[in-house]
């Protein structure tokens, strides 16, 4: 019985085996083709002559800006005739003092001159008497040298009130306040009817109405800009408004480490004193090698770029930037004019992914 038990789960086993080696093998799947992460579009660096700038920031202020004062005491303002933002020409009357008090003095200094001139007449008749007489009897040395004493004093007191009229006329003409120079009113104090006392200001001018741009540059830069370079100035509402470099300051600030650099502007309704600008010193042309801005991915704050490989993989390149031009942007080191790049869809892109190029953009040529 056990014999036939053991002889009987035998063959089940010898036919287990058989049944398993019957079974057909299976397959191995072939490998399928890396799939491409994306369908992109490829450039080549393009090398452009590109103006070498400097950016700068600063206040714009009047180029020359003139204090008005009044010149006569104890006067009256009667009439004040501009206001601020008013142009002016030189010679222009901005305002007026009352002159009755001034005309009064004026005629009572004429009439002292004319009584002056009398005495002088009469002192010189008696001094050519007694001139006469020197050598008679009829009058001493001591009488003579009298009347000759009272002809020159008499010359003195005319030269006196003649000093006295003139002043009382310049008085009278600074009764009238007017313009030094051609340009624009930038600030008033003047009131009708006040009375103001000697050097107080009436208004300020901006001779000309010419403003220039104060920039301040660091001292490595401040030596590459020279006098008469052209300056680009950008007004807050985004018109551009040339200038030319008038001076440079000798000094550099010893906290900041800046210097002042003086740039007369053309003349721009879009620019006022007092406001704060950018501008943008014009170096020259210097070559810069391109790309789209497109090819560029920020991450993390650094810069990259995809090359794409002879195998269609791209490989990751972190570069440096600098100019910028339109959709373009230089690329500082870290690529080769002949490299083929990714120029659109580089943002979702990794290092080592697979590509397919599509509408491949040709090596753009040199300008």
């Amino acid at each position: 019985m056990k014999r036939t038990f053991v002889i009987i789960f035998a063959a089940l086993l010898l036919l287990g085996t058989a049944f398993l080696l019957a079974r057909p093998k299976a397959v191995a799947p072939a490998p399928s083709a890396a799939k491409a992460a994306l369908t992109v579009t490829v450039e080549r660096p393009d090398t452009r002559a590109w103006p070498q700038k400097i950016t700068a920031t600063g206040n714009v202020q009047a180029w020359q800006e003139a204090i008005i004062g009044a010149e006569v005491a104890g006067l009256r303002l009667a009439e004040v005739n501009v206001n601020v933002g008013d142009s002016v020409r030189q010679g222009q009357l901005l305002a007026r003092f009352a002159d009755e008090m001034v005309n009064s003095d004026l005629a009572q200094q004429q009439a002292a001159l004319e009584e002056a001139r009398a005495k002088l007449a009469e002192a010189e008749v008696n001094a050519a008497g007694a001139q006469k007489l020197k050598d008679s009897v009829a009058m001493s040395a001591q009488e003579v040298q009298q009347y000759l004493t009272n002809a020159q004093s008499a010359r003195a007191q005319v030269q006196m009130a003649e000093a006295r009229l003139q002043a009382e006329k310049l008085r009278l003409r600074y009764t009238r306040v007017t313009a030094p120079d051609d340009g624009v009113i930038s600030a008033r104090s003047a009131t009708v009817g006040a009375v103001m006392q000697t050097g107080s200001e009436l208004f300020r001018l901006i001779r000309r109405g010419q403003l220039e741009w104060r920039a301040e540059l660091p001292e490595s830069q401040l030596q590459t800009v020279r006098i008469g370079q052209k300056v680009l100035l950008h007004a807050a509402q985004g018109e551009p408004v040339a200038g030319v470099v008038r001076r440079i300051s000798p000094v550099v600030d010893v906290q900041s480490r800046n210097g002042a650099v003086f740039v007369e502007l053309a003349d721009s309704r879009a620019l006022k004193a007092g406001m704060f600008a950018q501008g943008e010193f014009v170096m020259g042309n210097l070559p810069a090698l391109t790309l789209p801005q497109s090819a560029l991915v920020v991450r993390d704050g650094y810069a990259y770029v995809y090359r794409v490989e002879a195998d269609s993989h791209v490989t990751q390149l972190k570069v440096s930037t600098g100019r910028r031009a339109g959709e373009r942007i230089e690329v500082i080191g870290g690529i080769k004019p002949e490299d083929t790049f990714v120029a659109a869809g580089a943002g979702f892109l990794n290092d080592g992914d697979r590509v397919r190029i599509e509408n491949a953009r040709p090596a753009a040529r040199q300008k």
